[in-house]
């Protein structure tokens, strides 16, 4: 992995692996809240994209959704609900 001096090294940690990912610094100044620390971002950014990703899929994809999609988005939209205490519905102003 090629970095940057001003680089941050952010490491995911999953279930039997682990991969990194170099970000820019500055990119943590421009959207972090307050004192929010670097993992909490991604931890935003994740949270946010994958429910995006999932509702996509489920409510504007061109194929049919089967039940364990579905019950995939469902169970996505209570992490971000409780990851940022309101709904996906309240924070985009997009519902269904």
């Amino acid at each position: 992995m090629t970095t940057d001096p001003n680089d941050v090294v952010i490491t995911i940690a999953g279930p039997t692996e682990e991969t990194e990912v170099a970000l820019p610094g500055s990119l943590f100044d421009a959207l972090s809240n307050e004192d929010e620390t670097a993992s909490e971002v991604v931890s935003d950014i994740l949270v946010l994209s994958c429910a995006q990703r999932v509702h996509a899929l489920v409510h504007h994809g061109d194929e049919e959704i089967d039940e364990d999609l579905s019950a995939v988005e469902d169970r996505m939209m209570a992490v971000f609900e409780e990851h940022f205490g309101m709904t996906f519905a309240q924070a985009t102003g997009h519902d269904h």
